[in-house]
């Protein structure tokens, strides 16, 4: 005879799971945010960028943006100590740079 599952167990570890993967999350963005250097921006601004970023339908932007992450990651990997250096100082015009990107690439 099978021993019966204690689906209340099972239950509340998943919700502990889940807990803690939302708690990941939140911690890994905020070290997003002050690596990227975007902290220097006040939150107006960095909700404003975040939101441009979101309504973006344009795929070739999406993918621009996405090869400008990917490089920023792979500049960090290999060089973790002259990356922060580097990336502070392009990093503000990072979410300044999307909008204007939008507007360049609409008027092209």
């Amino acid at each position: 005879m099978r021993k019966p599952r204690d689906f209340d167990a099972e239950l509340k570890s998943l919700e502990h799971k889940a807990r803690d993967l939302r708690s990941r999350k939140v911690q890994q963005l905020g070290e997003l945010v002050i690596s990227t250097g975007a902290d220097a921006l006040s939150a107006d601004e960095l909700a404003g960028a975040l939101i441009v970023l979101a309504e973006t339908k344009d795929a070739g932007k999406r993918e621009a943006w996405a090869k400008r992450g990917a490089a920023y990651f792979q500049g960090r990997s290999r060089q973790t100590a002259s990356a922060p250096g580097r990336d502070t100082g392009g990093d503000p015009a990072q979410p300044r740079g999307a909008q204007p990107a939008s507007d360049g690439t609409g008027a092209a």
